[in-house]
């Protein structure tokens, strides 16, 4: 049995361990985990209990926090925290509690921490693009300009291939083979999975325009254009940066303001679907740990079916 002598904020680093080697949680995961997680610490310590134990929590101090992030304010204008939000915090801590079961620390029940039924119906929302939205996107990037050319040729690959925008970001030129008829791509994706991802062929050629403007010796596919003094600085894209390009070519054609990286993911997958594509080769593509996860764009293209057999039934 672990040490469950310890306070439960002490058992974070082991709990990140855990996240990384048992779960195979990615890092950006662990911060997030992080973030919440201290936010139950700075709790505790507002409560004079930095020190309770695994085997001290009680159901009255998790109802209390509950009541503590309902009841929290935040940023200059002192706004709550939105339901969301505040779930967030509780899939962390309730991550912990199921760590503590899993060590066989004695500790209150994971199950005791109840998620509301509003924000499981909320995780189900997906938000797309439809194709000529998509069409309109890839087509915005200024082609006369280097960081144009760059630029197509992210949207193309986000769109060809349903790539996370960390997983697009770690690209690396050796992957490719510029020769081949059909390019593929093996990456290892969210939680070290490793997974194949397909190029079109429109999405080829815009990447082929873009790597004949480079002429610098960085093994990343995607790089900023910023000068530097650093000889070792491969200048490598962050998917903050892609985010930004993204936002910056959705303010310019006025495209919905939701629309990220990840959205263009989403568009990838239900577009997929729409045409027939089976759900399981999509939770493959997708990279999704579980089938329940794909299942989400169902309820997209259920819709998208039910509006076609209203307007072009017979007795509709």
């Amino acid at each position: 049995m672990e040490n469950s002598n310890k306070a439960v904020k002490d058992h974070l680093t082991d709990f990140l361990e855990y996240c990384a080697i048992v779960k195979g949680l990615s890092n950006k995961t662990q911060e997030n985990y992080t973030l919440f997680l201290n936010k139950f610490f700075n709790y505790l310590k507002k409560e004079n209990k930095s020190n309770i134990k695994p085997h001290e929590l009680t159901s009255e101090d998790l109802w209390n926090y509950r009541l503590y992030l309902s009841r929290a304010k935040y940023g200059k204008n002192r706004n709550p925290l939105s339901s969301n939000t505040q779930h967030y915090y509780l899939i962390a801590l309730r991550a912990l509690l199921f760590y503590f079961a899993d060590k066989d620390i004695n500790c209150l029940p994971a199950m005791k921490i109840k998620l509301s039924k509003k924000f499981s119906d909320n995780k189900k929302t997906v938000k797309f693009l439809k194709l000529d939205q998509i069409e309109r996107l890839l087509q915005c990037p200024d082609l006369k300009f280097k960081q144009g050319l760059r630029d197509r040729a992210i949207l193309e690959i986000l769109f060809s291939t349903g790539l996370r925008v960390a997983e697009l970001v770690s690209l690396n030129i050796s992957q490719l083979n510029l020769k081949a008829k059909d390019m593929e791509l093996s990456i290892i994706g969210k939680g070290n999975k490793a997974r194949t991802v397909y190029l079109s062929n429109r999405a080829m050629l815009w990447l082929k325009k873009y790597l004949d403007t480079r002429k610098d010796n960085s093994p990343a596919l995607f790089i900023n254009y910023r000068p530097s003094s650093d000889i070792d600085d491969e200048k490598r894209l962050t998917p903050r940066s892609v985010e930004r390009v993204v936002k910056h070519y959705v303010k310019l054609t006025g495209l919905p303001i939701f629309t990220s990286p990840h959205t263009i993911r989403h568009s990838y997958a239900t577009d997929l679907l729409s045409q027939g594509a089976d759900l399981r080769a999509i939770q493959e593509m997708l990279g999704h740990s579980s089938i329940t996860t794909t299942q989400v764009y169902t309820h997209v293209t259920n819709k998208r079916l039910k509006d076609i057999h209203k307007k072009f039934h017979s007795l509709g």
